[in-house]
């Protein structure tokens, strides 16, 4: 009866020597067997975090050998000899950016364990761990000896791309995320059944962080905010502004990254208009607010050090009135987005006119688009600004019912899924009897995620109690997104069939990202 296994990993170490050599022989023989003990040695010494072996109980069953190398260099192609020096030492460079996998090799016996795809796994933590740009690797093509009298090395690579040959290397490799670059020649000259050739192998840290001044670093972890407003009396705009304060400063103490108001919340002051009956004049006279409310909670941005998304706001340009979005990042700048797709309500009763600019902002805690209210609704928005790498989707509404607000909920969700993104929304709630249309207010304010391992099981990050005025807080991880865009479950943008159909902005204005200066 076969003894249980008992598998685990751990760096090699000098003494393994002789186990080393013993696979090493056996599985190498045409090529000349083991590297010499002085040659391991050496490699042990110089790169001890990159040498890993499998042992089952205490005997050596699999081995991964690895060094770093300067990136440009062996990106590029080269030879097997290149990364030798003449006394057969392996040439590591303790400056390199890369990883190399020099070798990989496994017990015939233990075959059929994946024990392979473990060292793979453990060379991609290491490069992660270490903040190496990518793994690059040479890879044999044995394979190829049977067919090199019917196809020529290139299509070879192309049919075992296709699964329609297999190639006991090429294959495996292929089917742990690395990308085949091209075919090297004269790689390994006295490899005989690859006929010299190797490909060239690389598998890309999606961490990876150029070296530079920590001040200068991407930010992976924030804090988003919202408030779920209550609409109320206003006798003031002294009052409304009051009231957005003590949310930015509650939301700034518990350092979130950003605040979201939620689409018109200061509409209450629509009831201070002479004729408020007449809600074409009603919703102008509110326009003539929007410039204070947009100088005021800039300044908050800069004076409580968080980013600002203002919900909406009517702004009067000409004779054409927008619904428009302020974004009052806390180091002073501002930029804004209207509201393009606007509701059979706004068109009729306010006589609002839809923007024509969509663009993803720069902000110093992520890459962010604002959709306002009925335009999340509309994929084609979102997917414009997901292929600008779009981290995080705000968008404040407001609805009356909740029908209306499940529509705007369920193509949230939607938006989150399919771009790969968080999306924030937020809404206010309460009555307002005294302003035509804005009577009654349904809203529970939430965060999406992605639907997958990394994120909650219903894909809701956090969310408040329905139609109560309250706060929201939720952190949210920014590394997860470019995981899951690489490496997820499924991968929604990486598999669209961009052969078949596209989404292109037509505009009048052209879409672009904006600097935060």
């Amino acid at each position: 009866m076969q003894e249980e296994l008992r598998i685990k990993i751990r760096n090699l170490e000098v003494s393994d020597y002789a186990q080393l050599k013993r696979l090493m022989d056996r599985i190498y023989p045409e090529l000349g067997g083991a590297w010499p003990r002085h040659t391991i040695e050496k490699l042990i010494q110089d790169f001890p975090d990159g040498q890993f072996c499998v042992v089952d109980h205490e005997n050596i069953v699999g081995v991964a050998l690895s060094l770093q190398v300067d990136y440009d260099r062996f990106s590029n192609p080269h030879t097997y000899d290149e990364l030798i020096s003449q006394r057969m030492t392996i040439l590591n460079n303790p400056h390199g950016d890369a990883l190399y996998g020099l070798d990989v090799l496994i017990d015939p016996d233990y075959r059929g364990y994946r024990l392979g795809r473990r060292l793979y796994e453990v060379r991609k933590e290491l490069c992660r761990q270490q903040n190496l740009r990518a793994i690059l690797a040479g890879g044999r093509i044995p394979g190829y000896q049977q067919h090199s009298n019917e196809m020529s090395a290139a299509d070879y690579l192309e049919a075992v791309k296709r699964r329609e040959i297999y190639d006991p290397i090429l294959t495996f490799q292929l089917s742990n995320d690395f990308q085949l670059k091209r075919l090297l020649k004269k790689y390994l000259p006295e490899d005989e059944k690859s006929q010299g050739y190797a490909t060239l192998l690389e598998w890309n840290n999606i961490f990876y962080e150029p070296p530079g001044r920590l001040i200068e670093s991407r930010k992976t972890q924030i804090r988003v905010g919202a408030v779920q407003w209550q609409m109320r009396q206003a006798t003031s705009v002294d009052e409304v502004l009051q009231q957005v304060e003590y949310f930015v400063d509650a939301l700034s103490d518990y350092k979130s990254d950003f605040a979201l108001f939620p689409e018109f919340f200061n509409a209450p002051l629509m009831g201070l208009c002479d004729n408020k009956s007449n809600q074409t004049e009603a919703i102008r006279f509110l326009a003539g607010f929007t410039e204070r409310f947009r100088q005021e909670m800039s300044n908050m941005a800069v004076s409580y050090n968080i980013n600002i998304i203002t919900g909406s706001m009517p702004l009067l340009l000409g004779d054409d009135l927008f619904n428009v979005s302020y974004l009052c990042r806390r180091d002073g700048t501002v930029e804004m987005q209207s509201k393009i797709h606007i509701t059979p309500h706004e068109r009729r009763d306010w006589v609002i006119q839809g923007g024509d600019k969509l663009q993803v902002f720069q902000t110093d805690a992520g890459r962010i688009g604002i959709l306002i209210c009925y335009d999340v609704e509309f994929p084609e928005l979102s997917r414009l600004l997901a292929e600008q790498e779009m981290d995080v989707l705000f968008v404040p509404f407001w609805t009356d019912t909740k029908n209306g607000y499940l529509r705007v909920r369920h193509c949230a969700q939607a938006r989150a899924i399919e771009d790969e993104c968080y999306v924030v929304i937020c809404g206010s709630c309460g009555n307002l009897p005294s302003v035509d249309n804005l009577d009654v207010q349904y809203a529970q304010s939430a965060v999406f995620s992605p639907s997958d391992f990394a994120f909650p099981h219903d894909a809701v990050m956090s969310e408040t109690t329905p139609n109560t005025e309250m706060l929201m807080f939720s952190d949210l991880d920014l590394d997860r997104l470019t995981q899951i865009r690489n490496e997820g479950s499924v991968t929604n943008l990486k598999d669209r069939r961009h052969d078949l159909y596209q989404v292109s902005w037509l505009g009048k204005h052209s879409m672009k990202e904006t600097p935060s200066t």
